[in-house]
């Protein structure tokens, strides 16, 4: 029992869950949206575009989160009117954005001396998480969890039907770009638990394994937050006894999950379409 419990005893583990436990909801929140709205991509593209960001704010001695978050929204607004003046596809769009600034955020990264370790940077450093972490990450969370829940109505219909959304009034282009800035401060609020790379998992999962076990939009935000409190916890307990780096073991847990629920969907699928 006391080798069960000695994860708890320890306080870099400690913040480890609790870093996990305050990620957890932004990003299984947004996810739903992003898989039904077809953006996985985009988050994808955001998660690798701020890494120059990311590298520039440390060579202006600012917050890595400020330049983070820039870069970010820059990726968002360049992909937008790329998208708008050309007649290339958005996933074109997206793949060469976000592979062209996390080339140039390497390139910078390699030209400068720095004792922020790139790995910590592309896959976090959640058991490095210290009490500036905590008070950050819970803050971003905090407040992209009340936007989302708050406007999850309005979003919801601009996701299904952006016509429909603008045709009973709705701000569409707000809620556009709203959307946008919601993810990158979601990424941002990640950096330092999962990193760039990873983040991305986090994003897309929750709300893919949600979408296979049911079909409403309300149980659908709830079992994404099940499962990625369920997968966090888990991750980083289990990264302790296996000594492995708890972020890439929480993406390997809901990539189970995701399995299981995919296995899950399909035998049902036959067993409906057998009666």
């Amino acid at each position: 029992m006391e080798t069960m419990i000695q994860p708890f005893q320890f306080a870099f583990m400690q913040n480890a869950f609790l870093v996990m436990a305050m990620i957890a909801v932004p990003t299984s929140l947004l996810s739903c949206y992003l898989v039904l709205k077809g953006w996985s991509l985009m988050g994808d593209a955001i998660s690798h575009a701020v890494l120059p960001g990311v590298v520039l704010a440390y060579l202006v001695n600012i917050p890595l989160i400020v330049g983070a978050f820039a870069a970010g929204m820059f990726c968002a607004v360049a992909t937008g009117f790329l998208q708008q003046n050309s007649r290339v596809k958005q996933d074109t769009v997206l793949g060469i954005v976000f592979s062209g600034m996390f080339g140039l955020g390497i390139v910078m990264y390699t030209k400068i001396s720095t004792d922020v370790h790139l790995d910590h940077i592309l896959f976090g450093n959640m058991l490095g998480i210290g009490a500036s972490d905590l008070w950050t990450t819970g803050a971003i969370a905090l407040v992209v969890s009340a936007v989302v829940l708050a406007k999850h109505r309005d979003l919801m219909l601009h996701t299904f039907d952006p016509v429909q959304a603008q045709a009973v009034g709705l701000p569409v282009r707000l809620l556009h770009y709203g959307l946008l800035t919601l993810i990158s401060l979601t990424i941002v609020a990640t950096l330092a638990a999962v990193g760039i790379i990873l983040s991305i998992g986090l994003l897309i999962a929750p709300g893919a394994i949600a979408f296979l076990l049911t079909k409403r939009f309300d149980r659908m935000l709830m079992v994404a937050v099940g499962a990625t409190l369920l997968a966090g916890v888990a991750g980083v307990y289990l990264s302790f006894f296996l000594d492995s780096a708890p972020a890439p073991t929480v993406i390997l847990i809901l990539t189970g999950m995701f399995i299981a629920a995919f296995v899950q969907s399909a035998r049902r699928a036959r067993q409906t379409a057998r009666t």
